[in-house]
């Protein structure tokens, strides 16, 4: 890729991003079940590695920094809160390494779980924990903040980017019950809000599978004029809980409530017709829903060399052939 300006590129047309990895890997055991910090990044790179690669080959256009949950206080809770720099600036490397020059690099922040909406008392830790990441997270394209259920911290988060890193931002708003945000905003002011402050991509991510996350997208996206960003879970949602963490197989018990690759890739055109400009993955969609989605939106090149003799030489042909016949 020869232009890393995602905001030039955005303009050009939609990105598609890159799908889940702290589920993802909790699921292949890199992970701490529940508390879902990123360590692996240090002491597991090879694993961090071969996910990137499994997207980067499924047609993603963007890599995110396993850095998810990689603020201070977060990662004392699993006992790593002095290897902050460590773990975001290994993450962040193994991102840079995968990418190469074809895909995006975006830096990750996350919710810090110590903003606190009735008590400014823990703005400025919050703030100080942002930029500790953002200067471990160097030679990225952009920043995500993501899953800010409260706009309060979103806007902090927003703050910093602009302040520390120096390139364009993302934040991404996530809703549970009722479509506002834990601080009394509607997904509409939210997005308003973080467009007026100047953020450069404003968005929607986690928590919802596209069904649930379809009329959040409509609501936001129809807010103010900008660029916008929608990242759907891959975990079947009900209408009484339409938030997958509500669901009674989380966070280990998942499983049955994964939603098939083809319909993530008809979320894909959906969410372009929407008006959606950066279309990615959340919890729960592996390489394979990426794949799909690329190939919805024509970003998948198929390379394999199979040649198709039309005599049977696969248990696919075969099985083809039979079905044809009835």
């Amino acid at each position: 890729m020869n232009n890393k300006d995602i905001l030039k590129r955005l303009d050009e047309g939609f990105v598609l991003g890159d799908g889940g990895y702290i589920v993802e890997l909790e699921q292949r055991g890199y992970v701490v079940t529940g508390a879902f910090t990123p360590e692996i990044s240090l002491i597991y790179p090879s694993a961090v590695r071969e996910l990137h690669f499994e997207m980067k080959l499924a047609g993603c256009e963007v890599l995110q920094v396993m850095a998810f949950y990689g603020s201070r206080e977060k990662l004392n809770t699993t006992g790593y809160g002095d290897k902050v720099f460590e773990i975001n600036s290994a993450a962040t490397n193994i991102a840079k390494e995968v990418a190469g020059d074809e895909l995006f690099v975006a830096g990750d922040l996350s919710t810090t779980w110590v903003w606190d909406k009735d008590d400014n008392k823990n703005d400025s830790l919050v703030a100080d924990m942002f930029d500790e990441q953002i200067n471990a997270q160097k030679g990225v394209d952009f920043v995500i903040g993501e899953l800010f259920f409260s706009l309060g911290e979103a806007l902090i988060c927003l703050d910093r980017i602009k302040k520390t890193s120096g390139v364009p931002s993302m934040i991404t708003m996530s809703y549970r019950a009722n479509n506002m945000s834990d601080d009394g905003f509607t997904a509409a002011e939210c997005a308003r809000q973080l467009n007026k402050a100047g953020c450069d991509i404003v968005g929607i991510n986690c928590m919802n599978d596209p069904e649930h996350m379809y009329p959040l997208i409509k609501e936001m996206r129809s807010s103010f004029d900008g660029y916008f960003a929608a990242q759907p879970v891959a975990y079947r949602c009900t209408d009484e809980v339409p938030w997958f963490t509500g669901q009674p197989g989380f966070p280990d018990k998942l499983e049955p409530f994964h939603i098939n690759r083809f319909e993530l890739g008809e979320f894909a055109i959906k969410a372009k017709d929407m008006g959606v400009n950066y279309i990615g993955g959340c919890c729960g969609c592996k390489a394979t829903h990426m794949r799909e989605m690329a190939k919805a939106l024509g970003k998948y090149e198929d390379k394999s060399n199979w040649v198709k003799t039309g005599s049977a030489m696969s248990e696919t042909e075969y099985s083809k052939n039979v079905r044809d016949s009835q």
